[in-house]
């Protein structure tokens, strides 16, 4: 039987035929028998199988790139962005739009494509959204606005522009590679070219995304097919050559803040602009006015993908008055969650491959005094305990009571990874302190990507506006991880997104500002003192 997709190296336009193949099996054929799927895998990539005897657990294959074909990708990259760079905005935009409308036509492939990879089925269309919130109408038309402002002051058009940075690489995370491969769709509006790396593990679907979707998109706005590269390599092997290479000027790169900060520093250090996702921490904070039940959802969503997703809530802090009603509430929820195939309909967690580590940091938080409100044992596929071979963790919820010593606890300090979530209850002493203390709380978090507030209360959510200065995305009395026009859906301050982190629009973060006027009969030397005095009442705004 053949695979059903099979991709070679794609370099600017032209597909490399394949020497070496990394084969894709369905994710539900590695937990229905997780060592025969192996030896399939194996047999299939050392050529000792054929494709006639794999049987229909194969869905695809990619070709795996060298330091070669990495090259001959950047020296078209370089190439094309000279030119592309120099296109209309309009043009550039339009990709993000047929980018956007073939997402909506092909959604279901696309799906069906990253739960065969691993990803549950309310996960793999969580993902789908945000491809799409991020490249609707409202957001195109507010970063178009964001890339170009035009001014007139008498003989001259002032203008303040966004200018491409060159050529930008990508290095999606293994947790969720297409949804942030598929970022890159901005870059090049920019006006960059853009190389993204396919990891090993997980290569079928970034490779069906940028084939499928974003070729096509730039051939439809009629941009260089060089523009675009994607191939399958070795991670670290790639991004030191990316860090070599003269003609790399961004590197987007996604990982743990540990690796990622160091990674940013040599991106400096070898003078190249380093944009970084790194790990999120997420606070989640419900006041005593908050409409509990919908809190509780909020706080459920914790547990998508087993937490092993940087923009799902981290850490709740309750305030003391409805701290137990809401663990009621929330205990009744994650007993609801199951795991199950990625195909199941109500599929939702994802299979943890470092259970000590969670049992690690359980364990020092519940010796510290932590409360375990509910979860902590391993679970097979079928949702039965499984305390040696369970490749699921069951919902964890604790309990931590003082907001003072909550840090000194992992759990809450440091993004898990795990289905873990640490609900802090802070002393109550009175809600005008308290709301201060809180906010001190969240302001004070190493990381900073996504914080979020349940509350009734205008005033309340007035005071916390005003005071809340961590992360790239707040929140109100709303879906944690929802996904909304206009706003970014990456970046943060911190840990999140490294020295200068903030929230991320790839088009913004890979491009530059620069200001330009074009002048019509002025003569320099009176030019040199002219505005002297000038209060700028002649600029008139053009566009913006």
């Amino acid at each position: 039987m053949r695979p059903v997709l099979s991709y070679g190296s794609y370099l600017g336009g032209t597909e490399q035929p394949g020497r070496q193949w990394i084969y894709t099996l369905r994710a539900s054929a590695m937990l229905e028998d997780f060592f025969g799927a192996i030896r399939l895998k194996r047999g299939l990539e050392r050529g000792r199988l054929s494709l006639d005897e794999a049987g229909g657990d194969v869905v695809g294959r990619c070709a795996t790139a060298d330091a070669d074909d990495m090259n001959a990708a950047l020296e078209l990259a370089a190439g094309a962005a000279r030119t592309w760079s120099a296109a209309p905005l309009e043009r550039r935009m339009r990709v993000v739009e047929e980018f956007h409308d073939l997402v909506r036509a092909h959604h279901d492939t696309l799906v069906d494509l990253m739960i065969a990879e691993g990803h549950p089925r309310a996960l793999a269309r969580w993902e789908a959204a945000g491809m799409l919130a991020n490249t609707g109408a409202a957001t195109r038309s507010f970063l178009a606005g964001q890339m170009r402002y035009t001014a007139q002051d008498g003989p001259r058009t002032l203008q303040v522009r966004r200018v491409a940075d060159g050529v930008v690489c990508l290095n999606p995370p293994q947790n969720a590679t297409v949804a942030n491969a598929l970022l890159g769709i901005w870059a090049l509006a920019a006006g960059n070219a853009l190389v993204v790396r396919a990891p090993r593990s997980a290569p079928l679907g970034v490779m069906y995304a940028l084939r499928e979707l974003i070729a096509p998109a730039l051939e439809r706005a009629g941009a260089p097919a060089a523009a675009l590269s994607v191939l399958c390599s070795e991670a670290r092997g790639t991004l030191d050559q990316w860090l070599a290479s003269p003609v790399v000027d961004d590197i987007m790169y996604f990982g743990s803040s540990e690796q990622g900060i160091a990674f940013g520093a040599e991106c400096v250090a070898r003078g190249k602009k380093p944009v970084l996702e790194l790990s999120g921490n997420d606070i989640c904070v419900v006041w005593h006015d908050a409409d509990l039940d919908l809190a509780a959802d909020a706080l459920a969503e914790a547990f998508y993908g087993s937490g092993q997703i940087c923009m799902v809530p981290n850490c709740a802090v309750v305030h003391p008055r409805v701290a137990d009603e809401l663990l009621a509430r929330l205990r009744k929820r994650a007993a609801a969650i199951r795991p199950g195939p990625p195909e199941a309909p109500d599929a939702l967690l994802s299979p943890v491959l470092r259970p000590d580590r969670f049992y690690d940091v359980l364990g020092q938080a519940t010796e510290a005094g932590a409360e375990l409100v509910c979860g902590g044992r391993r679970l097979d596929v079928h949702g039965r305990p499984d305390d040696t071979r369970g490749l699921f963790l069951e919902p964890t919820v604790l309990r931590v009571n003082g907001l003072k010593t909550a840090r000194d606890l992992d759990a809450v300090r440091h993004e898990t990874f795990f289905p873990l979530l640490p609900v802090v209850v802070p002393e109550d002493t009175g809600d005008a302190e308290l709301l201060v203390a809180v906010a001190d709380f969240v302001n004070t978090n190493e990381y900073g990507l996504r914080n979020s507030l349940w509350s009734g209360s205008e005033r309340t959510v007035d005071t916390f506006l005003r005071l809340i200065r961590n992360g790239g995305l707040l929140k109100v009395n709303d879906s944690h991880i929802g996904f909304l026009p206009l706003l970014p859906t990456h970046g943060g301050t911190g840990l999140t997104g490294g020295p200068g982190g903030e929230a991320n629009y790839p088009i913004l973060r890979t491009s530059h500002l620069q200001g330009v006027s074009v002048a019509r009969g002025v003569r320099p030397g009176a030019a040199v003192f002219a505005q002297a005095g000038s209060d700028d009442a002649d600029v008139q705004e053009v566009s913006a």
